[in-house]
């Protein structure tokens, strides 16, 4: 009878054990397909010398109207361009200097170093390679995204002597667009604006960051710290929410505050609020000044309270109509994931980001927004929103949705401290 005994008590402690055991399906799942429409994507574009970045997807014109909420006379502006019929439905290529550029190759290297899938590291090798001309490149502020998520994660995960250089000389021009009486760097060189920043930038400062640690000149990391000081000061509401543009006039006044992709320039665009969140976030990892962590954290507080669709994926524009029929945008719910989880780490109360952020990333991974592999083009998630103001790229998949998904499934795995294997 002891025995016995001994051995139901044991088989109700295994089902206990078992019970409270997480269910990583979603997260298995949400690797295997990822790195299933990658390896899908570098077969079909091989020998193009381009780069995927969506999918042409038209737009209704009425609809544009109601989101904005203007008469549909106003759209005049030549962006508002349809693609040709013949295009719809299929994927979007870019080249090398489009902003979107270090996205994929990006994407290839942190599949390659979760599942450790060959296929993903020769083809992020290549696609990295083939952003080496961007070194030279002087006409954006987006160096970044382009040469941080390709060369960067190059240097991390496949180092060679060449690639310090490459994100040196990158993070040079980068210094380049900086001018100290507005003490920021420059955005834009389209448009009317004097000096346009956007808060898209916030992003860019990581090159810099490395580029000091890379070198020990400080120089970089002074630049860096500048801007987010600006930012900090002139992009922000009181409630924390950021306009997505503030022009500087030459002595560094204000020229304008207005939005470029929002809704209106007193909205709060999606994937901005979502850029601010991580940039402040690196910014207190790379300096640890507690004025970032606090100014991360009321910036991510802000987020969980405005955002108020049941799944936690925000509409396009927090100010945008709520219904059925409004897009929602995946990549402003990636980023801020990823930022969160990094963000938890940082915090005694981290705990709510973190549930924050995994709910989120559950939600991209379940059918309402992971594609099934062999469909959506070779892009990993769906329902993404690029510019709606000018219709584009308005509920299609998008190349920086699936690299902050992909980083932000990353960073959850080493939070919990498991790996490809165990899943």
């Amino acid at each position: 009878m002891k025995i016995k005994s001994i051995s139901i008590i044991a088989i109700l402690a295994a089902a206990v054990s078992c019970s409270q055991e997480e269910n990583y399906s979603w997260l298995k799942n949400g690797l295997d397909t990822a790195a299933e429409q990658l390896a899908i994507t570098a077969e079909q574009i091989d020998g193009q010398q381009m780069l995927p970045r969506s999918i042409y997807v038209g737009y209704d014109l009425d609809e544009l109207s109601c989101q904005l909420g203007v008469d549909r006379s106003v759209f005049k502006d030549s962006l508002r361009t349809l693609p040709e019929a013949d295009k719809i439905g299929k994927r979007r290529l870019c080249g090398i200097y489009d902003w979107t550029s270090g996205f994929y190759p990006g994407s290839l290297w942190l599949a390659y170093e979760m599942t450790g899938d060959e296929r993903m590291k020769e083809s992020a090798q290549k696609y990295t390679n083939l952003l080496n001309p961007v070194r030279r490149y002087t006409e954006t502020h987006d160096l970044g995204f382009m040469m941080e998520c390709s060369y960067g994660n190059a240097l991390r995960l496949s180092p060679n002597d060449t690639i310090k250089a490459v994100l040196v000389e990158t993070a040079d021009n980068l210094c380049g667009r900086f001018d100290n009486n507005i003490k920021c760097i420059r955005s834009w060189d389209f448009g009317t604006w004097n000096f346009p920043v956007i808060i898209d930038n916030m992003m860019n400062l990581e090159l810099l960051f490395n580029a000091s640690k890379l070198t020990g000149d400080s120089r970089y990391r002074d630049i860096a710290v500048t801007h987010a000081n600006t930012t900090m000061a002139n992009h922000f509401r009181p409630d924390r929410t950021s306009w997505h543009v503030v022009s500087y006039n030459p002595d560094g006044s204000i020229e304008k505050k207005q939005t470029f992709q929002g809704r209106n320039d007193d909205s709060a665009w999606a994937r901005g609020q979502a850029w601010g969140l991580y940039g402040y976030t690196l910014c207190y990892r790379e300096t640890k000044d507690a004025t970032y962590l606090d100014f991360a954290r009321s910036i991510a507080d802000m987020i969980m309270d405005k955002v108020r669709t049941e799944d936690s994926i925000p509409y396009w524009d927090y100010d945008a109509p709520e219904g059925a029929g409004t897009p929602r945008d995946a990549s402003a719910a990636a980023v801020t994931a990823s930022a969160l989880l990094e963000l938890s780490t940082y915090c005694k109360d981290g705990q709510k980001y973190f549930d924050y952020a995994e709910k989120v990333l559950k939600n991209l991974s379940g059918p309402d927004y992971l594609a099934q592999a062999g469909n959506n083009e070779g892009f990993i998630l769906m329902h993404s929103t690029g510019s709606l103001p000018h219709g584009s790229e308005i509920d299609a998949p998008l190349n920086y949705a699936d690299y902050y998904y992909l980083e932000g499934l990353k960073r959850y795995m080493n939070l919990k401290g498991i790996s490809y294997k165990e899943l």
